[in-house]
C-alpha cells in the first residue's frame, strides 16, 4: 500500500502562531519542522506517543541529529513535547501536546 493515502488535519493554530513564533521569534526553523512531523506520526497513531530516536527523527526530517536534538530541547521548553523513555538506552516516545485544544474545551464546558 502507497505510504501517501491519508490525509492528516493541521490545527489553525499550528500554522498562524505556532509557526511565526518559533520560526521567526525563537528562529528555530528546525523546531517548527521537527513538531510537524512528531504531529504528523501522532495523529496518524491517534495522538499516542510517537516512538523515535535521534537518528530516526533526523532520517525522517532530513536535519542532522544535533539539529533534531536542539529542536526537542527547544520543543521541550515550550511544553509542545514531552518526551519519556522506559530505561535510560530505550528509544524515547514523544508525546505531542496541543495546549490550545485543551483551553478551547474548557471554555466550551464554561459555557
Amino acid at each position: 500500500m502507497p505510504r501517501f493515502h491519508q490525509t492528516v488535519p493541521i490545527d489553525d493554530y499550528v500554522l498562524d502562531i505556532l509557526m511565526r513564533d518559533i520560526v521567526g521569534h525563537d528562529q528555530q526553523p528546525a523546531a517548527f519542522l521537527v513538531y510537524l512531523y512528531l504531529s504528523g506520526r501522532a495523529a496518524r497513531q491517534r495522538w499516542r506517543p510517537v516512538k523515535a530516536s535521534l537518528r530516526m527523527l533526523a532520517d525522517e526530517t532530513g536535519l542532522s541529529k544535533s539539529a533534531v536534538q536542539s529542536a526537542l530541547a527547544t520543543l521541550r521548553f515550550r511544553q509542545l513535547v514531552k518526551t519519556s523513555r522506559a530505561h535510560w538506552t530505550a528509544v524515547p516516545a514523544h508525546r505531542v501536546l496541543r495546549h490550545w485544544r485543551s483551553n478551547r474545551a474548557r471554555r466550551r464546558s464554561a459555557n
